[in-house]
């Protein structure tokens, strides 16, 4: 071995002084390893606990949901095939219905259980929650205020969905708007007006619904006849017309009810009228109508019942005044009258003489 190889390998005395302290560094920090260690180990083995079953709880309560979701639409599928079924089941607004809960359902149970375990965490790293819970909760309140017309909307959809007030293909009346149902959201409800028209209502302002496709409807129709016909035959005549309708199609299903004659609705010198509903299916009223007006006019016309309609009093032309409608004479139509006279103008004097 060379003198420089030796006088390299030779410690000196400030070398060995950094060794000693580096030593002793080292067997400091493998002390605090040793002693923190199993916290260290305890608090990994907590998160991932933590992470497992809060990822665990939520794919379960998903899944669980979803089957939920898809038992109520089979069962509205397996009602839809049914006579009953088709007249009250809407599979598509049942559809819809039931995803809206299920994604509203699956996001909060994500929110509850993510955010739950997420402050757990927090927790298990001994950070002081009580500054984050306060800024979360005035942070809340702040944007409460802010969007709070959101939040009405979100709220009242949710609501609206749930109690099941109107869907898919009814017939509604929202106040601010009317039409049918071609979509329903948490925060918009878009309807179809009369003239085709798309109103898109926000949730929060619909403060009533008339949902004109639930339940049943009633067909009502005013018969005008003259004072002198036999009641009895108009009543014979119109039963025998609203029994005739209900064995027909598609009349037979849309009338759920017989054909009622009321009776007398208004008595009056020149006319009378008879007052007949009858019980339809939801949102057929009107067609009923048509088709019970076009029925009773023909059964009225074979039995030789005249029926008349409200007509405005015309003046009679024997006993009318020929010179009503004449104008009053002018006084300037004679040229002796005073006024004429006025109204003449004076001559020029003759200045040739």
């Amino acid at each position: 071995m060379s003198l420089y190889a030796l006088l390299a390998a030779a410690p000196s005395p400030g070398a060995a002084g950094s060794l000693d302290e580096a030593a002793e560094r080292a067997g400091n920090a493998a002390g605090w390893v040793e002693e923190n260690w199993s916290t260290w180990l305890n608090t990994g083995l907590r998160i991932l606990l933590i992470a497992a079953i809060a990822i665990v709880l939520r794919y379960l309560i998903r899944r669980a949901l979803t089957n939920l979701i898809d038992r109520m639409n089979r069962s509205a599928q397996a009602v839809e095939g049914t006579a009953l079924g088709g007249l009250l089941v809407n599979a598509e607004r049942r559809r819809q219905r039931s995803e809206a809960i299920g994604s509203v359902l699956r996001s909060v149970t994500s929110f509850l259980i993510l955010g739950t375990a997420a402050l757990m965490i927090l927790g298990a790293f001994q950070i002081n929650l009580a500054p984050l819970l306060a800024s979360a909760g005035v942070a809340g309140v702040a944007l409460g205020f802010g969007a709070r017309n959101l939040v009405t909307d979100f709220l009242s959809g949710v609501f609206m969905i749930l109690e099941d007030q109107y869907g898919v293909g009814d017939s509604i009346d929202a106040g601010v708007a009317s039409g049918e149902v071609i979509e329903v959201g948490l925060r918009v409800t878009k309807l179809r007006g009369d003239n085709g028209e798309i109103w898109y209502v926000r949730n929060g302002e619909v403060k009533r619904i008339g949902n004109l496709s639930q339940g049943w409807s009633t067909a009502g129709v005013d018969v005008t006849v003259r004072p002198v016909e036999d009641l009895d035959l108009v009543r014979k005549a119109i039963a025998e017309a609203g029994e005739t309708m209900t064995k027909e199609e598609p009349w037979s299903e849309r009338l759920w009810g017989p054909v009622e004659v009321l009776g007398l609705d208004a008595v009056l010198l020149d006319s009378m009228t008879v007052r007949v509903t009858a019980k339809t299916m939801p949102g057929k009223s009107l067609g009923v109508e048509r088709e019970l007006r076009w029925r009773v006019k023909q059964a009225l016309d074979a039995a030789g019942i005249r029926m008349i309609g409200v007509v405005p009093a015309q003046p009679d032309a024997a006993t009318a005044d020929p010179t009503a409608s004449m104008a009053a004479p002018s006084a300037y139509a004679s040229a002796t009258s005073p006024q004429s006279l006025a109204a003449t103008p004076i001559a020029p004097p003759n200045l040739s003489k």
